[in-house]
This record gives structure tokens, C-alpha cells and sequence, in this order.
């Protein structure tokens, strides 16, 4: 899809819905075949229609992140809910698990004895209808135990009233060049490490949860029964320079209008600004990098700085400088960020809108 239709005023966020349905059925089939379930971490899109589309391909569940994007995909009527996060539960979190549970299998994320107790507190007598999962430490050394640290807040958790389930970890060091494979083995060994623990101690273990869209399409050994991979729905700028995808991969870009232009001279750089800068495409660049986004029409070129409403593109020698008013599309760095940051997105076939979908749980932070 290289038209931007007439109607569409930039900067707008357009999806290629085939290239989002080749994607999701990819996904659904590589976990298919490997015996793996898929519960896609659905902060990437946070949009309803595409979770369903993700649900009718095979997904067992979603994850999220916050309880507000659990809230919003449940009255939609998903029954099969991870929230992914080392929650810390105050009174009025449990109010709304609880009201959770009362339509849907709700899990949660622990990483501490504490967090777990304080959990089960608040709960009460409804502390059983929660299920935990004990986050592990893969490699990320973000949030997480040790593998041999997993009984102690598994048994806190059970103290509590909680229905201990499994283990879960995050590859996050996966996000870097030549770490995809590094990381998958990281992922399995703490896993496996864990899970091992856990059953020792008399818990029966029913779900060993791992993968981000780097890893999960590697197909390596695995202990993990389920892979919660998002950003493949789209694919992104960094998904791109780390080769977990291609340019026909991508499903999502920003349709931007180049409204300045300037050719070398004075010591400045051969360059265009066009209209969407970091409100829409997020201002994520990780150090590995080579910039802040890129044009899928135009390889060479590379943003490199964004004010607010302004994108720096420096041209290649090779691509005649666009002129103003050119439609250019860009694909942003960190497509998670770019969602959070629009109410509607427009959804394309063959140049052509086809719909407009609402970004359902954007700004479900909490």
C-alpha cells in the first residue's frame, strides 16, 4: 500500500488491513505448529477490532497491561485476561479485579512476597478467583525474581489466598542488535529454571509464560506453553534494522505532508520537515538506532529529530528532494507509543478507507 487516499488529512495513522491479517495469521500459525498457545500483548494496538480479528485467528487470550485496558477488552468480551505487570493492589484495583472476574479468567503479575500478600489482603474472601503469575528475571533485569527466588513469593501468594499458576517473564534485552536469539535461550533457561522450582515445591504449574516479537518467531526449543509476542500485528522501524521483519511486513505508517524543504547549502544538511513529529510517531529512539523513524518509499532516508509537530528527514543524494506538499509515509520507531497517542486510526485496502477504528483503550494507563 503506497497511495495515501485524497481524503485522508495528515498527519493520520493508516493500517493496510492485509498486511495486519497476513501478520496476525502468520503468528497464528508458527505458534499452531509448535504446539504453542498465542496471547498477544494487546498494549501494541489497544483497539477492539483488532484484538477480535487476533481471538477468531487462534489466540487462547490476550495480555495487557494495566487493569484499564483489561476493563475495556472485557466489555468487549474477551473471557481470557493476563495482566502482565507486577501489580501493587490498593482497594479500589481490587474492587475493579474483582469486577473482573465476575466475566472473565482474570491472571496477574507478582514479582514480590510483599506485592503478594498486599494483594491477597485487599481481596479478601475473592482472592481466590485471581490467578498470579511469579515474573521471572530472563536476562531484562527489569522487574522480576530469580528463578530461585520464585517459591518464596509463590508461597507468600498462596499465604495470601491467591491461586498460584505459573511463572512469566519478559525478553526485553531482545530489543537489540544480535540479541534475539541470545535472549530466547536466556528466556528458556530462567523459565525452565523456575517452573522446575515451582513444581518442586508442590505447585502445580499450568502455564509458563514468555516471548516478545523478537523471539517469538524463533523457532528454538522452549519449556513455555504460552508466547505473548504485540508489536508483530504492525511491525516497526525497530522490528525493521533488527530484521524480525520486513518492509512488507510493516501494516502500519503515518501519512505525513512535507511542508519545508531545503537543498545543502550554508553547511545545513540536505533535508525535509513534514507534519507529524513526536505527538504521533512517539520520540522513542533506542541508542542502536539510526533514527527516530523511517520511510518505507525511501530506505536511505532517516529521521533524525522530531520536535513536536516537526520531522526531520535527511534525503539521500540519490532521491530527488520531494517538493512541498509531497504525501510521505513514515513508520514510526515504536509503534506502541504511536497507538497511545491517536484516538482513531484509518484502515486501508489497495489505496482505498476502508474504516475508521477507535483506539478503545488508549489512555487506560491505570
Amino acid at each position: 500500500m503506497n497511495v495515501i487516499p485524497a481524503e485522508v488529512i495528515t498527519p493520520a495513522v493508516l493500517i493496510d488491513v492485509d498486511v495486519l491479517d497476513r501478520n496476525i495469521e502468520r503468528m497464528a500459525a508458527s505458534m499452531l505448529s509448535r504446539g504453542l498457545k498465542l496471547r498477544p500483548h494487546v498494549k501494541t494496538h489497544k483497539t477492539l477490532e483488532i484484538a477480535r480479528r487476533q481471538l477468531s485467528a487462534g489466540a487462547v487470550g490476550i495480555t495487557v497491561a494495566t487493569i484499564g485496558e483489561a476493563e475495556v477488552f472485557a466489555a468487549d468480551g474477551v473471557k481470557d485476561i493476563f495482566i502482565a505487570y507486577p501489580l501493587w493492589v490498593e482497594a479500589r484495583h481490587a474492587d475493579r479485579l474483582r469486577d473482573l472476574a465476575s466475566t472473565a479468567r482474570v491472571a496477574v503479575g507478582v514479582d514480590s512476597a510483599e506485592s503478594a500478600t498486599a494483594m491477597g489482603r485487599r481481596l479478601g474472601a475473592d482472592a481466590g478467583s485471581i490467578e498470579v503469575l511469579i515474573e521471572v528475571d530472563s536476562g531484562h533485569h527489569r522487574s522480576g525474581v530469580l528463578p530461585d527466588e520464585v517459591v518464596n513469593v509463590a508461597q507468600a501468594a498462596a499465604a495470601a489466598g491467591l491461586l498460584v499458576s505459573g511463572v512469566f517473564t519478559f525478553p526485553g534485552h531482545s530489543y537489540k542488535p544480535g540479541m534475539p536469539t541470545g535472549a530466547a535461550s536466556n528466556e528458556n533457561e530462567a523459565l525452565g529454571l523456575a517452573a522446575t522450582a515451582l513444581s518442586e515445591a508442590g505447585f502445580e504449574v499450568t502455564t509458563i509464560s514468555g516471548g516478545s516479537t523478537p523471539t517469538a518467531l524463533i523457532d528454538s526449543e522452549t519449556v513455555a506453553t504460552e508466547l505473548r509476542p504485540g508489536v508483530y500485528v504492525f511491525g516497526d522501524a525497530q522490528q525493521l534494522e533488527l530484521e524480525r521483519c520486513t518492509w512488507d511486513d510493516i501494516a502500519l505508517t503515518v501519512a505525513a505532508t512535507v511542508v519545508s524543504r531545503h537543498e545543502a547549502a550554508g553547511g545545513n544538511v540536505r533535508r525535509v520537515v513534514v507534519d507529524a513529529g513526536s505527538k504521533i510517531l512517539g520520540s522513542d529512539r533506542p541508542d542502536w538506532a539510526t533514527g527516530y523513524a523511517r520511510l518505507p518509499e525511501y530506505p536511505e532516508a532517516r529521521v533524525t529529530a522530531l520536535s513536536e509537530h516537526h520531522a526531520t528527514v535527511v534525503w539521500p543524494d540519490s532521491s530527488e528532494l520531494p517538493a512541498l506538499g509531497t504525501r510521505l509515509r513514515v513508520i514510526p520507531n515504536h509503534v506502541c507509543l504511536t497507538m497511545n497517542l491517536v484516538d482513531e486510526v484509518t484502515v486501508v485496502r489497495d489505496g482505498a478507507v476502508v474504516e475508521q477504528w477507535a483506539v478503545a483503550a488508549r489512555g487506560r494507563n491505570n
